[in-house]
């Protein structure tokens, strides 16, 4: 119920057009119920009494009837489908900013497909329960009282005998309402396994083809897609058994009805008129009973979408701004990381972090997988909190300003470079698409990346396709700096920025990079040793902890971790002091 009070409350909000829509529907049902009644003169005036009077109004009545009932129900439905509509387009609205302003840990847990399904599919059933499901709620209720009125005014002892089935109807279409919104939810928790599954294999259609593993992937799809048709022919049953038994029922007050009704005429206690006029309205009496029916079990589905939307929109981001927020001011004098400890849940993955940074230095991250490296980068642009300690950028604690003022002076070039489906100009001016056509060239330029976009069919505005598939690793890489380039932020983050290109791309790369790098406190996480030679500082990370620190010669020198690695990556050309030697040179 606090579900539908929060749908109905959002309907509220466009309670203008509700109240006119609801009038259109009083008045469609009202000229529905009075078909009926008119039936009763038809019979007993004209093919009874042969009355020609009543031959010349009724036949234009009728038509009345259908004409401003059709226009009611034209009215009513272009109303309540706009209100559903805009219903449906904040809600997905809300739903979209609610996912956008998760932290990463929620995209961990919730899968790419699943949050696809909340926008598409749930929000779609939401759709239906709004509009259609609303519109025939109000307006087959009415017709429903309509009707009723109609029969007891028409003849009343036959009206009670007709009610009794509507008793025995209660319990049946209360049973199809939950176990059509536990059917719904199956359904909608299948469909996004789906459609994480479609996401998956086809983003990663290159691994699932090299590794031959179609029939496989095949396969999987097979079997959700089974699961998916269990709980819709599921739901068909519950929506299709309704309708039969409502039938049944309706067809055991009719041949009540006809018994004692037609007893009542041939007795001459009744006209012919009066039960036909009777019987007409019964049956059009049973028809909205059965539409509520079906109506409350797509409320009900519509219910059950709703819950799964709400829990995200009700869910507090793990980060976001304190009500009393600052703004950060440009950064001047650097990062410090003190006593910092991160756990994932519950396991800990960096462990007592303490560390300066000073402005415009270089300062490199190395170790071995699942050290913490990566991690550590991200508590900087507060992608993750610090379990314990804090992170400072001049001086600030980082959860004390804005997210927008941090994340603004902070620039990110990762190995896997995110690009968008549109164009090159458009992709290297992210995040500030006021930018000159001249700011976008330059920067462009300084990554080494001018070239290769000239040769493109439409230069800046060639398309790059889904992720940048038209693009070589290198040109995407680049495109990424050249977007990091336009930012300026002063703090630059590099997450293994070369560590998927060939050597020549790495060579272009590295040295649009170096553009980059300057002036900048910079933090590298570095796969490949060679490249964070020239670094201030080379901090070695050992199961999130920092086990020394120092340049490439004092570490070298040291053999401690920092060798060890170096030495494992190298050891296929000679001894390392010989390498260490080339270096130095």
């Amino acid at each position: 119920m606090e579900t539908f009070k929060r749908l109905l409350f959002m309907a509220k909000q466009h309670y203008v057009r509700f109240i006119f829509a609801a009038l259109c529907m009083i008045i469609a049902g009202g000229l529905q119920s009075a078909l009926p009644l008119i039936s009763k003169p038809a019979i007993d005036e004209i093919f009874v009494s042969k009355n020609i009077a009543a031959l010349k109004w009724i036949p234009f009545a009728i038509i009345g009837i259908f004409l401003f009932k059709g226009l009611c129900n034209y009215g009513q439905s272009i109303l309540m489908s706009s209100i559903g509509l805009r219903i449906v387009t904040d809600l997905r609205n809300k739903l979209y900013e609610k996912i956008q302003n998760q932290s990463l840990s929620f995209f961990a847990e919730h899968p790419t497909g699943l949050l696809m399904s909340r926008i598409t599919n749930d929000v779609q059933s939401v759709q239906t329960a709004s509009s259609e499901a609303i519109t025939a709620l109000i307006k087959d209720s009415f017709m429903l009282l309509s009707l009723v009125g109609v029969i007891f005014y028409t003849d009343w002892k036959l009206a009670l005998i007709a009610m009794i089935v509507f008793p025995l109807a209660i319990y049946p279409i209360s049973l199809f309402g939950r176990k059509m919104r536990k059917v719904t939810t199956s359904t909608q928790i299948t469909m996004g396994t789906l459609s994480s599954l479609l996401q998956e294999t086809i983003s990663g259609t290159r691994i699932v083809k090299a590794f031959c593993m179609e029939k496989y992937e095949n396969k999987r799809f097979a079997a959700e897609n089974e699961r998916l048709f269990k709980y819709n022919m599921k739901a068909v049953s519950v929506n299709a058994i309704s309708s039969p038994l409502m039938d049944f029922l309706g067809g055991l007050g009719i041949a009540a009805v006809i018994f004692y009704g037609g007893f009542n005429v041939v007795q001459g206690h009744s006209t012919p008129g009066t039960f036909f006029s009777f019987i007409a309205a019964l049956l059009m009496l049973y028809e909205p009973v059965k539409r509520l029916t079906n109506i409350n079990n797509t409320i009900n589905q519509g219910i059950a979408g709703a819950d799964r939307i709400f829990n995200i929109i009700d869910r507090i981001p793990d980060i976001e701004d304190k009500s009393n927020a600052i703004v950060l001011p440009s950064v001047t004098q650097g990062v410090e990381i003190e006593n910092a400890t991160f756990c994932y849940e519950t396991t800990p993955v960096l462990k007592n972090i303490n560390l300066s940074i000073k402005a415009g230095e270089v300062v490199a991250f190395v170790g071995m997988s699942g050290g913490g490296k990566t991690s550590l980068v991200n508590l900087i642009p507060r992608f993750y909190d610090v379990s314990a300690g804090r992170v400072l950028i001049d001086g600030y604690d980082i959860r004390d300003v804005t997210l927008q003022s941090l994340r603004g002076q902070i620039a990110i070039v990762t190995q896997q470079t995110i690009l968008f489906n549109d164009t090159v100009k458009n992709n290297i001016a992210y995040g500030d698409i006021q930018r000159t056509e001249k700011d976008i060239l330059n920067a462009a330029r300084a990554a080494n990346a001018h070239d290769f976009i000239s040769r493109l069919p439409k230069g800046y505005e060639s398309n790059i396709g889904e992720l940048g598939t038209k693009l070589s690793g290198g040109e995407k890489q680049r495109i990424s700096i050249a977007r990091a380039l336009l930012k300026d932020a002063p703090i630059l983050i590099l997450d293994e920025a070369t560590s998927s290109l060939d050597t020549e791309a790495e060579i272009e790369v590295q040295d649009a990079l170096d553009n980059l790098m300057k002036g900048r406190t910079t933090l590298v996480i570095a796969h490949r040793l060679s490249t964070i030679r020239n670094a201030d500082r080379i901090i070695a990370l050992v199961n999130g902890e920092i086990v020394e620190e120092g340049n490439h010669e004092a570490l070298m020198a040291k053999k401690g971790e920092y060798y060890r690695l170096y030495n494992l990556q190298f050891k296929d050309e000679g001894n390392s002091n010989d390498r260490l030697a080339k270096d130095l040179e």
